[in-house]
Protein backbone atom coordinates (compact mmCIF):
# COMPACT_ATOMS: atom_id res chain seq x y z
CA UNK A 1 0.00 0.00 0.00
CA UNK A 2 1.55 3.27 -1.02
CA UNK A 3 1.12 6.30 1.74
CA UNK A 4 -0.79 8.90 0.76
CA UNK A 5 1.34 12.27 0.06
CA UNK A 6 2.50 14.51 1.79
CA UNK A 7 0.00 18.18 2.37
CA UNK A 8 0.49 20.80 4.61
CA UNK A 9 -1.54 20.68 7.95
CA UNK A 10 -3.50 23.81 6.83
CA UNK A 11 -3.40 25.87 3.59
CA UNK A 12 -2.20 29.27 3.41
CA UNK A 13 -5.06 31.59 4.04
CA UNK A 14 -5.31 34.13 1.80
CA UNK A 15 -8.78 35.79 3.74
CA UNK A 16 -7.05 36.03 7.07
CA UNK A 17 -9.03 39.20 8.88
CA UNK A 18 -11.30 39.24 6.24
CA UNK A 19 -14.42 39.16 8.87
CA UNK A 20 -12.99 41.90 10.82
CA UNK A 21 -13.30 43.87 8.00
CA UNK A 22 -16.85 43.35 7.32
CA UNK A 23 -18.02 43.51 10.00
CA UNK A 24 -16.28 46.61 10.39
CA UNK A 25 -18.31 47.90 7.16
CA UNK A 26 -21.61 46.23 8.57
CA UNK A 27 -21.45 47.93 12.47
CA UNK A 28 -22.72 51.08 10.99
CA UNK A 29 -25.67 49.69 8.72
CA UNK A 30 -26.92 47.30 11.77
CA UNK A 31 -26.96 50.68 14.10
CA UNK A 32 -29.05 52.58 11.00
CA UNK A 33 -31.67 49.63 11.30
CA UNK A 34 -31.85 49.20 14.81
CA UNK A 35 -32.50 53.25 14.62
CA UNK A 36 -34.61 52.90 12.09
CA UNK A 37 -36.65 50.26 13.75
CA UNK A 38 -36.42 52.34 17.24
CA UNK A 39 -38.17 55.47 15.41
CA UNK A 40 -40.80 52.90 13.68
CA UNK A 41 -41.61 51.67 17.51
CA UNK A 42 -41.81 55.36 18.82
CA UNK A 43 -44.34 56.19 16.47
CA UNK A 44 -46.16 53.33 16.36
CA UNK A 45 -46.68 53.04 20.67
CA UNK A 46 -47.52 57.05 20.49
CA UNK A 47 -49.95 56.74 17.93
CA UNK A 48 -51.39 54.06 19.78
CA UNK A 49 -51.46 56.56 23.07
CA UNK A 50 -52.66 59.64 21.16
CA UNK A 51 -56.05 57.09 20.11
CA UNK A 52 -56.34 55.95 23.82
CA UNK A 53 -55.98 59.18 25.40
CA UNK A 54 -58.65 60.93 22.85
CA UNK A 55 -61.51 58.46 23.69
CA UNK A 56 -61.10 58.53 27.36
CA UNK A 57 -61.16 62.21 27.07
CA UNK A 58 -64.02 61.75 25.26
CA UNK A 59 -65.53 59.23 27.62
CA UNK A 60 -64.94 61.68 30.38
CA UNK A 61 -66.42 64.70 28.89
CA UNK A 62 -69.91 62.52 28.25
CA UNK A 63 -69.88 61.50 31.59
CA UNK A 64 -69.88 65.07 32.74
CA UNK A 65 -72.38 66.61 34.31
CA UNK A 66 -71.95 70.39 32.82
CA UNK A 67 -70.10 71.86 30.46
CA UNK A 68 -67.50 72.88 31.92
CA UNK A 69 -66.82 69.92 34.40
CA UNK A 70 -66.94 68.21 31.03
CA UNK A 71 -63.78 70.03 29.95
CA UNK A 72 -61.54 69.44 33.11
CA UNK A 73 -62.82 65.75 33.19
CA UNK A 74 -61.55 65.39 29.33
CA UNK A 75 -57.86 67.60 30.30
CA UNK A 76 -57.80 65.40 33.02
CA UNK A 77 -58.49 61.72 31.59
CA UNK A 78 -56.07 63.21 28.10
CA UNK A 79 -53.23 63.90 30.87
CA UNK A 80 -53.68 60.55 32.64
CA UNK A 81 -53.39 58.29 29.49
CA UNK A 82 -50.36 60.05 27.97
CA UNK A 83 -47.09 60.62 29.51
CA UNK A 84 -46.22 64.19 28.89
CA UNK A 85 -42.80 65.29 28.56
CA UNK A 86 -41.28 61.61 27.60
CA UNK A 87 -40.21 61.06 24.23
CA UNK A 88 -43.38 59.65 22.57
CA UNK A 89 -45.21 62.93 23.88
CA UNK A 90 -43.38 65.69 24.30
CA UNK A 91 -46.50 68.25 24.35
CA UNK A 92 -50.18 67.53 24.49
CA UNK A 93 -52.98 69.82 23.54
CA UNK A 94 -56.86 69.09 24.30
CA UNK A 95 -59.46 70.32 22.56
CA UNK A 96 -62.92 69.34 23.51
CA UNK A 97 -66.28 70.36 21.50
CA UNK A 98 -69.76 69.46 23.35
CA UNK A 99 -71.89 70.89 20.84
CA UNK A 100 -75.36 71.21 22.59
CA UNK A 101 -74.58 69.50 25.39
CA UNK A 102 -78.01 67.88 25.89
CA UNK A 103 -78.99 64.11 26.48
CA UNK A 104 -77.93 62.20 23.19
CA UNK A 105 -75.75 64.85 22.53
CA UNK A 106 -72.02 64.10 21.67
CA UNK A 107 -68.47 64.59 23.33
CA UNK A 108 -66.37 65.11 20.98
CA UNK A 109 -62.14 64.96 21.65
CA UNK A 110 -59.06 66.04 20.07
CA UNK A 111 -55.63 64.83 21.29
CA UNK A 112 -52.70 66.15 19.83
CA UNK A 113 -49.13 65.49 20.55
CA UNK A 114 -45.89 65.80 19.71
CA UNK A 115 -42.94 63.11 19.21
CA UNK A 116 -39.43 63.66 19.52
CA UNK A 117 -37.03 61.91 17.08
CA UNK A 118 -34.13 64.71 17.64
CA UNK A 119 -32.55 61.98 20.05
CA UNK A 120 -32.33 59.14 16.76
CA UNK A 121 -29.43 61.55 15.69
CA UNK A 122 -28.10 59.01 12.98
CA UNK A 123 -31.33 59.16 10.99
CA UNK A 124 -31.95 62.04 9.22
CA UNK A 125 -35.42 62.86 10.13
CA UNK A 126 -37.41 65.67 11.31
CA UNK A 127 -36.82 66.73 14.83
CA UNK A 128 -40.46 65.84 15.22
CA UNK A 129 -44.47 65.07 14.11
CA UNK A 130 -47.29 65.89 15.53
CA UNK A 131 -49.80 63.50 15.91
CA UNK A 132 -53.64 64.24 15.91
CA UNK A 133 -56.39 61.94 17.03
CA UNK A 134 -60.02 62.75 17.35
CA UNK A 135 -63.00 60.33 19.60
CA UNK A 136 -66.54 60.86 20.03
CA UNK A 137 -68.78 59.84 22.96
CA UNK A 138 -72.40 59.85 23.06
CA UNK A 139 -74.19 61.81 26.71
CA UNK A 140 -76.76 59.59 28.17
CA UNK A 141 -80.18 59.94 26.55
CA UNK A 142 -81.53 58.98 30.04
CA UNK A 143 -79.74 61.49 32.65
CA UNK A 144 -79.97 64.41 33.87
CA UNK A 145 -77.61 67.30 32.50
CA UNK A 146 -76.76 70.75 34.14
Amino acid sequence: MTDPPDEPATAPARDTGSAAVELTLLAPLVVLLLLLIAAAARGTDARGQVDAAAEAAARAASAARSPAEATTAARAAAEAGLAVGSAACRTMHVTVDLGAFTRGGLARATVSCRVDFADLAGLRLPAGRTLTSTATSPLDVYRAVA
